[in-house]
């Protein structure tokens, strides 16, 4: 069974600007951002792509035409040899109903509840409904699918199977949370043999929504939520949260089964609503880092409260050891750890496709696995890899040198090789750029399109933001460490990997001053573990590198510039490289360095 999983809509951005004023700062894409697609054939994973990595254009909601092509074309399979095609979103006439009941039952003045119906009506019957989905996507592939073979799956289901599959399809319990879905913002259940049970009591609407809420403080601290909120997260390590925290004590109040509100519901309508509100509690707006460190520590500590009430149900509920949490508020690593460590489950997964970039491939799996063709059919454990996207040939990169040839020159090295002389090159303050095999999926670099250096220098971390990256200063940056190096470096608990990403760790004291540059304020590190079997060249460059430096992490940031996607193509990565002060590029077996500047 083939089956595409496809995320994106045409006209989303343009109807969220000319019908909700969703532009600039406020483009606060509620849906259809991290467009993309992913190719599942009898239960395998074998291609997945965001679409910003192809139009280069950043969380991109564009409908996803470079990524079904590239999906395609890369098994070599046809529109016509797809069973079925998987949307991760259900935009029912039932959600319309509940919608249309949400406004009508709102207390907002009749005018205003006549346009956002209006609004919403044109949303939904240009963009959303099902219709439209199945309309914009022939339009822009030409192909017209049978409305038989196209499967609605609501979007926080998506997500679940998403964990599900990407952790090896254990019995887990699961909770989502994210800006929102159709009507919802968070969920729990668990699942079962690929079967889901939502505790619906534990439901939270959108109007409550915790991801809304960090987006709108992202806003009001001059940021662009639903994009911005790692940097909420990084600012949070500079102050202590305010004793009491108004968040906590005045605007959130959490209830039975997990369940949360606040005592001034999110306005769809107007984003900015609730910013008289945080003025009040914390002064008016100040541009500097005293004043919104501490409104980010506030926010920090309020979102790891309501995470962890929500999860004392979730225990309460299942019996179940295993725990999955999804969705676009499970990025924020910062909160994962304690979360976690607070928790009785024996392990917890967030996935390199927990924020809408995965539901491509939830939405396949969910297809997959509750399809009556295979549903009863036992299932081999997937192959997990986030090395899902396109890869280069030696022609296509020797030939993309050749046209910056004036500007570049380059050597072609034998996998040992290239370990060696970039190993030595980063026992010294340089900064390298890493390309290699296939593109990872997901918002963060993992080690096949990476900009490297070393830790231990104390500045490497102003050189990179101001330099390379042009980020503001108090970014911090991950340490790339060799999982079974992990423990002796880092405070892990009760974790023994952490592939993705996903989770903050504190530095051991001895190593404060070996890994400075990657040590954030606060003394912790969103910590990166690598094996040998997932990414083998670079494990041998990090071994390298520690006999020589007795270093034993590498720093690791994605190989982009800020407002730009990751680089995909040979032809990125030269441009990133030529427009930063990168020393150094590796593109798979070839050494590339910058040109003498010509009299």
């Amino acid at each position: 069974m083939i089956v595409l999983g496809c995320n994106g809509f045409t006209r989303v951005s343009e109807v969220f600007a000319d019908h909700f004023g969703a532009v600039g700062t406020d483009k606060h894409y509620l849906l259809g951002h991290d467009a993309g697609a992913a190719l599942l054939v009898d239960g395998e994973l074998v291609a997945a792509v965001e679409e910003e990595r192809l139009n280069r254009e950043k969380k991109t909601t564009d409908f996803p035409f470079k990524s079904v092509k590239w999906c395609l074309d890369q098994t070599g399979l046809r529109f016509s040899d797809i069973d079925l095609i998987a949307i991760p979103w259900n935009f029912s006439t039932e959600v319309l109903d509940q919608m249309v009941h949400g406004i009508t039952s709102a207390p907002m003045p009749p005018s205003a509840k006549m346009a956002l119906l209006d609004n919403i009506g044109t949303l939904f019957t240009e963009v959303v409904s099902h219709e439209a989905i199945l309309a914009d996507f022939a339009a822009r592939t030409g192909f017209t699918p049978d409305p038989d073979k196209v499967v609605f799956v609501p979007h926080h289901l998506a997500h679940a199977m998403t964990g599900y599959y990407l952790a090896g399809m254990k019995d887990s319990a699961f909770l989502i949370s994210d800006g929102r879905a159709e009507v919802f913002s968070a969920l729990m259940g668990e699942v079962r043999d690929g079967r889901i049970r939502v505790f619906d009591e534990s439901t939270i609407g959108a109007e409550y929504s915790i991801g809304l809420l960090f987006g709108a403080i992202t806003r009001f601290l001059g940021f662009v939520p639903n994009n911005d909120e790692y940097k909420v997260m990084g600012l949070s390590g500079y102050a202590d949260p305010p004793s009491p925290n108004p968040f906590v004590e005045h605007l959130v109040e959490l209830h039975e089964d997990g369940r949360y509100t606040f005592r001034q519901p999110l306005a769809t309508d107007n984003p900015r609503s609730l910013e008289p509100l945080f003025e009040q509690y914390f002064g008016p707006f100040q541009d500097t880092v005293e004043y919104q460190s501490r409104v980010a520590a506030a926010a920090q500590e309020m979102l790891t409260v309501v995470t962890s009430h929500q999860l004392r149900a979730l225990e309460a509920k299942s019996d179940l050891n295993h725990l999955l949490f999804e969705g676009g508020v499970a990025l924020n690593c910062l909160n994962n750890t304690p979360l976690f460590e607070g928790s009785r489950f024996d392990d917890m997964e967030v996935s390199f496709g927990a924020s809408d970039t995965g539901i491509v491939i939830g939405a396949a799996v969910h297809v997959w696995v509750n399809h009556p063709d295979t549903a009863d059919k036992a299932k081999p454990t997937p192959r997990v890899t986030p090395y899902l996207g396109p890869e280069f040939d030696d022609s296509t990169i020797e030939q993309t040198l050749r046209e910056f040839s004036d500007r570049v020159g380059w050597t072609r090295l034998s996998d040992d090789e290239i370990v060696d002389q970039v190993s030595k090159l980063l026992t010294e303050k340089v900064v390298i750029g890493w390309f290699e095999g296939r593109i990872e999926h997901g918002p963060r670099a993992l080690g096949h399109r990476s900009i490297l250096a070393n830790p231990k220098f104390p500045d490497i971390k102003d050189v990179i933001n101001t330099r390379v990256k042009h980020r503001e200063p108090f970014r911090p940056f991950a340490p790339l460490v060799l999982e079974a190096d992990a423990p002796k470096v880092f405070e892990m608990g009760r974790k023994t990997r952490s592939p993705y990403m996903t989770f903050v760790f504190p530095v051991r004291p001895e190593f404060h001053d070996v890994i400075p540059g990657a040590t954030h304020v606060d003394g912790t590190s969103r910590v990166q573990t690598i094996t040998d079997q997932d990414t083998p060249r670079l494990a041998a460059l990090l071994r390298r590198f520690t006999a020589l430096t007795d270093v034993p992490c590498l720093i690791n940031t994605s190989f982009n510039v800020a407002g730009e996607p990751i680089v995909c193509t040979p032809a990125d990565a030269l441009n990133c490289f030529l427009g930063t002060e990168i020393d150094y590029l590796v593109i798979g077996n070839h050494f590339v360095t910058k040109a003498a500047p010509t009299a």
